[in-house]
């Protein structure tokens, strides 16, 4: 049952991966406000991709299904928040302004506080549902969340390694 299921969510994140990479935006040249960014629509095909990759793999009971619509509702809460601060900062960044540093941190301390509120909202709804799940689930969910954090990690290093000019620069200093 466990190889069985361990089978189950590689093909799934397998067969998930290459629909996340097809639904990005083709790349502008560079330079261009929304060049290699997604389109809210592709945004959120890509959290329903998650969600559902989610779901596949920890097999909810009946009972357990009564907990899961918190569950998703917070995901995509934090994905739609995630969208929009994306795409103010991508905004900020196309405007040639001076940078005045203290008002930089407030917007920081504002945008942290933000994130941490809907991170908060995320534990809160995942909670329960964590609580109710098997040994057998709970592995199943930290494998899915293992290899998210390992693309997570992936992606910051190639974001990293592609900083080529200030402008780059800025966006990842800066970036919320």
């Amino acid at each position: 049952m466990r190889k069985g299921m361990i089978s189950t969510v590689a093909a799934l994140l397998i067969v998930g991966a290459p629909v996340a990479y097809a639904q990005q935006a083709p790349a502008g040249p560079a330079g261009t406000p929304d060049a290699g960014r997604l389109s809210q629509t592709d945004f959120k095909v890509l959290t329903d991709i998650r969600v559902g990759v989610i779901k596949a793999a920890l097999q909810l009971t009946p009972e357990q299904e009564k907990l899961w619509p918190a569950v998703e509702e917070a995901i995509r809460a934090r994905a739609e928040t995630r969208y929009r601060r994306l795409a103010a900062l991508g905004e900020r960044m196309g405007q040639a302004r001076d940078v005045d540093p203290v008002q930089l941190y407030r917007q920081r301390a504002d945008v942290l506080a933000d994130r941490a509120a809907g991170l908060r909202k995320l534990a809160d709804a995942w909670q329960p549902l964590h609580q109710s799940l098997t040994p057998d689930q709970k592995t199943r969910l930290r494998l899915v969340t293992v290899h998210a954090l390992e693309g997570f990690r992936t992606a910051l290093e190639n974001r990293r390694a592609g900083l080529d000019d200030e402008e780059d620069i800025d966006l990842w200093v800066f970036a919320p």
